[in-house]
């Protein structure tokens, strides 16, 4: 009796490989937990984030508020629900654009070369040689601080990362056969940059997209926290971490402090997680598990 064997798609390879790695489907699972708790924001928190109740002068936790009170009486958890749309949504935001900016540029930099590949490499050498956080801060000043322009400034100062990289995979796909053979059967630099290198490196752009959304999301809190990221009273981890500056609060009240620090790290640290699961998901010396 021969025992008949079933080949797995490639897909079903990267799916075990990425199961192996047992903290990938713990942060894809936390994950799923705060952006399901975010969307749902109105219905799980039961309080108006921004309703201000003097009489409740941060209130340590109990059944009518379950993370306790701020200094102006607000409801620490229902706040802390809310923000989450904010952190996450600048985190993902910033980082798809970066990615997509970034993934277009090296493609077409990678395939085109010459000066198109110098010019675009320069770029980014010197958008590099900026610190966001600093130009953030010169922006904030000018422009004034808000969602839209941390978006904008994130992307536009993260996308050599995604660059660089599809760039190194792009001179490499240049060469193989399947791209030859476009060429000679007439397609264009741009036919093969759209339908072929594009796709084939989006494995491991996903992988630079998670690690830039943790990126982003600390850099978001950490903007907010010096007051030139999301501006009150719209609530973000960052801003919340505001109201516990001083260090009698930090010492007697832990409500204000600890839950937005908690879902600052646990957020950033299951999102890493699930960047290492995808590396080694799309690594091809994994390919014999």
């Amino acid at each position: 009796m021969t025992t008949q064997i079933i080949p797995r798609s490639p897909a079903r390879l990267a799916a075990r490989r990425f199961r192996r790695n047992r903290m990938a489907p713990a942060g894809a699972v936390f994950l799923a937990v705060i952006v399901l708790m975010a969307l749902a924001a109105p219905l799980v928190s039961g309080h108006d984030p921004n309703a201000v109740d003097l009489s409740a002068f941060r209130e340590p936790p109990s059944a009518a508020h379950l993370l306790g009170t701020d200094s102006s009486g607000r409801d620490v958890f229902a706040r802390l629900v809310h923000a989450g749309r904010v952190s996450l949504l600048v985190g993902l935001m910033s980082a798809l654009a970066a990615v997509v900016l970034g993934a277009l540029l090296g493609a077409l930099a990678g395939m085109f070369g010459g000066l198109l590949d110098a010019a675009v490499m320069r770029v980014a050498d010197v958008v590099l040689s900026f610190p966001s956080l600093v130009v953030v801060v010169v922006l904030a000043g000018v422009l004034g601080p808000s969602t839209a322009m941390l978006v904008v400034v994130f992307a536009a100062c993260n996308w050599p990362t995604a660059c660089r990289v599809v760039r190194g995979l792009t001179l490499a796909l240049r060469e193989q056969e399947y791209v030859q053979a476009a060429r000679a059967f007439g397609a264009g630099r741009l036919t093969i940059v759209f339908r072929h290198v594009l796709p084939a490196v989006l494995s491991q752009v996903a992988v630079v997209g998670t690690l830039l959304v943790a990126q982003m999301i600390l850099l978001e809190a950490v903007l907010s926290f010096l007051g030139l990221g999301v501006q009150p009273p719209q609530a973000s981890w960052g801003n919340m971490l505001n109201d516990a500056q001083s260090l009698t609060l930090i010492q007697t009240m832990p409500w204000l402090w600890l839950p937005p620090g908690l879902a600052i790290a646990l957020t950033v640290l299951a999102v890493n997680f699930v960047g290492d699961g995808l590396r080694d998901a799309v690594d091809p010396k994994g390919a014999r598990a």
